[in-house]
């Protein structure tokens, strides 16, 4: 199966309630080449209307970053967990929310097949609860951002913390970790380049 058959077949899914209220399936986009790929946890409401991933305001810091780091974003692939928004409609406008463990399981179906036709050497995990899905479960931001693990779906796995989660600390302090970001991404990049090369 092709990367675009893949897709094809996710845009129809209806595995698990998500797929009742969402506008498009945000399968992932950029380098099927690359050998870094970007894992974020799953789509809000910008991605959700445009059916691309990270294009909203943490989306637009995500692009700086990846600018600052000496990269385009079409030289990666950006890619979430979960293919479709996850939102509380209880007050009659969506609000977002995390995925909850069934919602996570039913989309491992695209996200397992999808990660091994791209084959990554790296894999850099975009938040705590992309690395808790990817690295391991337990996974701690705060202390293993920024470390090498093993990993199933690539060579090597690396976690950095998410744009949105930066914009929100950059109202309280300095620059909220977007350095650590830039970081991680060139860190990330630079161990995709040298297992592609090897």
């Amino acid at each position: 199966m092709t990367l675009d058959e893949l897709k094809a077949q996710a845009l129809t899914c209806q595995g698990c309630g998500l797929a009742e209220r969402r506008t498009n399936v945000v399968f992932g986009e950029g380098d099927p080449r690359s050998p870094l790929v970007l894992i974020g946890e799953g789509p809000g409401d910008t991605e959700d209307k445009m059916g691309r991933p990270f294009v909203g305001r943490a989306g637009q810091l995500l692009d700086k970053a990846l600018n600052d780091a000496g990269l385009q974003r079409s030289q990666v692939y950006i890619m979430n967990t979960v293919k479709c928004r996850a939102a509380d409609w209880s007050t009659g406008k969506p609000v977002n929310r995390a995925p909850t463990d069934d919602e996570v399981r039913a989309c491992r179906r695209w996200l397992e097949p999808q990660v091994a036709l791209l084959g990554p050497k790296v894999i850099l995990c975009v938040g705590a609860p992309s690395a808790k899905n990817i690295i391991k479960k337990n996974f701690l931001i705060t202390k293993e951002r920024g470390t090498y693990f093993p990993c199933e779906f690539a060579r090597t796995a690396i976690a950095t913390l998410h744009p949105s989660y930066i914009l929100r600390q950059m109202n309280i302090s300095g620059d909220g970790g977007y350095s650590l970001l830039v970081a991680d991404i060139k860190r990330a990049w630079e161990a995709a380049q040298k297992l592609a090369g090897s």
